[in-house]
């Protein structure tokens, strides 16, 4: 039987172009509805709200925004598991799960993905900034109601952090490096400290992303323009055992061969729009592992339980809060990076 509810939410018609709008949820009785309470703003937002596309995604119609987000349980089928009431993050990540990628257990690979909030598709994949969602019961992940909505939006980055760690192999006695110290660096370095590593030290041009790098447990913070820094680490075929790269910045990614000592291991995070001068002769002579890590694929209820209890604490990291009436404000203040680094959207009565 299928039921429908109109609610609000928010829509990127183009660039800087956002309205919020009715919206028209249509939804059978194996679905889980879902009343949103809060998410974080992602680049990919910004990108949509700035440009219009996010990389290759270009808006073709308007597009609930979000993949970052929480609420609570407002319907869910008979027989479930789950109860009206109960605190839930969002996996937006849907694979097919019947492709030779997903049945080799590679979730992040399938070529049918669908991903909450995001263009990719035609019709495009509805996101959370919306004050209802309908999503599927393999979707939902409950938490301790005791956790506060704005901490678990940070589950699905969380992962992603977690999913680098676990390309990286294990960190237990590593040394470790994090270049770039936006959300996804910082919980890097959080994700890094409790996987083992014995030292982590994050650059970062930003003053304030270094402050912030402290405070999710890097031991150092240095200036990427701080050429003695990086010199002595780069002497003697190099200092760490791994490298995270987060920033997505040509010199940055070039940055890591001389860094890394020989044999060790540098796992590409960040995206980079630009072409690369990549030193593939120094990566070769030091013997290096170049890995990619790419969204993630099991590790969504291990972010869960690493933010319930404690093991990860984002808070740093949140550096405003909007009710979604403000939605354009907050797209804006996340747009401006001397000023913030998690920006998070409220959808509290």
């Amino acid at each position: 039987m299928n039921h429908t509810l109109t609610c609000k939410a928010c829509f990127v018609h183009g660039k800087k172009t956002i309205k919020i709008e009715d919206r028209q949820l249509t939804y059978t009785d194996n679905d889980v509805l879902v009343k949103i309470e809060a998410g974080g703003i992602c680049g990919s937002d910004i990108h949509y709200y700035q440009e219009g596309h996010a990389g290759l995604s270009v808006l073709k119609h308007p597009m609930v925004i979000c993949h970052e987000f929480t609420g609570s349980i407002a319907k869910a089928p008979t027989g479930s598991n789950l109860k009206v009431g109960q605190k839930v993050v969002i996996n937006p990540s849907q694979p097919c799960n019947q492709c030779e990628f997903c049945l080799q257990g590679k979730q992040n690979q399938c070529p049918n993905m669908r991903f909450m909030g995001s263009a990719q598709y035609n019709p495009h994949n509805h996101g959370g900034f919306s004050q209802y969602v309908v999503v599927s019961e393999n979707q939902c992940f409950t938490y301790d109601e005791r956790m506060s909505a704005q901490i678990m939006t940070f589950t699905e980055p969380t992962t992603v952090a977690i999913h680098a760690v676990n390309v990286a192999g294990s960190l237990v006695g590593k040394r470790v490096l994090v270049i770039g110290a936006g959300p996804i660096g910082g919980l890097i370095i959080a994700a890094a400290k409790a996987s083992g590593a014995v030292e982590i030290v994050a650059a970062d041009i930003s003053e304030r992303c270094r402050k912030i790098a402290i405070a999710m447990g890097a031991d150092l913070a240095i200036a990427p323009l701080d050429e003695a820094s990086f010199e002595a680490f780069s002497i003697n075929k190099g200092y760490f055992d791994v490298t995270f790269e987060a920033s997505g910045a040509t010199s940055a990614i070039a940055s890591t061969v001389a860094a890394t000592r020989a044999n060790g291991v540098v796992v590409q995070v960040g995206m980079g729009a630009s072409p690369v001068q990549y030193p593939v002769a120094q990566m070769l002579a030091k013997e290096l592992t170049w890995k990619g890590s790419f969204r993630f694929i099991d590790e969504f209820a291990v972010a869960v339980k690493w933010l319930e209890k404690g093991i990860i604490n984002p808070q740093p990291l949140i550096s405003s809060e909007f009710d979604y009436q403000q939605v354009e404000q907050a797209l804006i203040t996340a747009t401006d990076k001397n000023i913030s680094s998690k920006v998070i959207v409220t959808f509290f009565d």
